[in-house]
This record gives C-alpha cells, sequence and structure tokens, in this order.
C-alpha cells in the first residue's frame, strides 16, 4: 500500500524566500538546460535571449567545466534570471549551489539525495529530481525534499547518450499518477513535473497530449538559430 506524504503549508518565520520561489516554479512551463556555450562564447546574450522568449527556469548543466568557472557562469546566470524575475538552476553541485544562491537545485538518481541536498542547502532552496520509470516517479511524487521532478527521456537524445527513451506512454502514466495524487484529499499539493528528453516544437502538442503540462528542452532552444524567437514559440504553445 502506497503512503501519501503531504506537504506543509505553513510559512515558517524566514521562508518568504521560498513562497517566492516555489509559486513561480508552480507557474513554470519552460524549463532549458544549456551549457557553459563556451565555443560560442555568447552566454549572456544567450540568456537573455531564453528568459525574453519565455523561459520560466534555465539550468546550467556543464560537467566539462572547471568549478571556477561554473561558478562565474552561475552568477551571470543569476544576475540574467533577477532580471526576468525568472528561476535559475545548478545541477549535481551542491556546494557551488550553495555559493551562487542557486534558486533550484537538481540531482539525478545517483547524484545526492533530494534529504542529503536538502541539509547542505537548506529549506529555500527548490530542489528537482530526475526520474526514468514510474518507480522513481512515484517516489520523487511522494518525497517531501521534492520540489519538482522531471521524466524521461521521453525520446532519445544525444545529451543523454546511453539513456533508454521512455516513450509516450510513460508520460501518460505519470500524468494519471499525479492527477491521482490528488483526488487523494485537500492537504496533499501539486509537485510540478517537467517532460524531458528530445522535445521540441513539432513534438510538443504529443507531449502536452499525454498529460505534460512543462518541458524541460535542450537542443531546441540552444542550437536554435534565433533562441529568443525558438523559446517564443515553444512557450506559446505551452498552457498559460
Amino acid at each position: 500500500m502506497t503512503t501519501q506524504h503531504t506537504r506543509d503549508t505553513s510559512t515558517p518565520a524566514g521562508s518568504r524566500l521560498r513562497e517566492a520561489r516555489a509559486a513561480k516554479l508552480f507557474a513554470a512551463r519552460l524549463y532549458v538546460c544549456t551549457d557553459s556555450r563556451r565555443e560560442q562564447g555568447d552566454l549572456e546574450e544567450f540568456l537573455h535571449a531564453a528568459y525574453a522568449g519565455g523561459a520560466d527556469i534555465v539550468q546550467l548543466r556543464d560537467k566539462s567545466i572547471d568549478a571556477d568557472e561554473e561558478i562565474a557562469a552561475l552568477r551571470l546566470l543569476g544576475r540574467v534570471a533577477a532580471e526576468y524575475g525568472a528561476l535559475f538552476a545548478a545541477n549535481d553541485r551542491a556546494d557551488i549551489a550553495a555559493l551562487v544562491g542557486a534558486d533550484v537545485f537538481h540531482v539525478g538518481q545517483h547524484d545526492l539525495s533530494p534529504a542529503q541536498a536538502r541539509q547542505l542547502l537548506g529549506p529555500d532552496v527548490l530542489v528537482g529530481r530526475s526520474t526514468h520509470d514510474l518507480d522513481q516517479a512515484r517516489a520523487a511524487l511522494e518525497d517531501p525534499d521534492v520540489d519538482y521532478f522531471c521524466t524521461g527521456p521521453v525520446w532519445a537524445t544525444p545529451t543523454k547518450p546511453g539513456r533508454r527513451a521512455t516513450g509516450l506512454e510513460f508520460v501518460r502514466s505519470v500524468a494519471e499518477l499525479t492527477d491521482a495524487r490528488l483526488d487523494a484529499g485537500p492537504d496533499v499539493l501539486p509537485v510540478p513535473w517537467f517532460a524531458i528528453g528530445g522535445i521540441d516544437e513539432p513534438r510538443l502538442p504529443e507531449v502536452l497530449a499525454a498529460g505534460a503540462r512543462g518541458v524541460v528542452v535542450v537542443r531546441a532552444v540552444t542550437e536554435a538559430p534565433d533562441p529568443r524567437l525558438a523559446a517564443g514559440q515553444l512557450r506559446s504553445l505551452l498552457p498559460a
């Protein structure tokens, strides 16, 4: 029998920052991941384009750079995100996330656990989790330390080499799972989730029809000739 976990809806002193971040997360629909764009040399320009086009969250994920470069890139990301009143995310390194004051910290299945990340980062940082099957999605949904989760890759993608595609049926199953959880009662709060993996503008309607309300994209924006236009076209197809 599955235990239903509820999330504390009270507002402890000093948690206005978390409240503000959580409100943005609940409204988020377009989540963009990018590397440091070392080859292009245009990270700041790209970040402005992505946020101006409609990205609600941008995550820096670049395992090829050293810690000092990652810190500098994330500080730049944080400054640009603040200009747009949007969220910015760090990946994998909780120490770096703490140093730069990240809004969001994302972990995979083999990284720090959400509870470990929470212990290091405190209550105000939003913690996300990658999931690749229904058991992992269920665990993320019921974990009080997880603020959102991503599910996929829906389609095989070179950004996740060797990772088997989960397909649209997985998206449908997660949508059914989250809907069923909300039927448990008024004290059970929704947990935002995003479909990820090979999603672009032509495929987006299929993902939405399967039940997703938010998506994570990489190449659909990072490799677009006009990132602002690409982000804007994706955002226009997503629900309000």
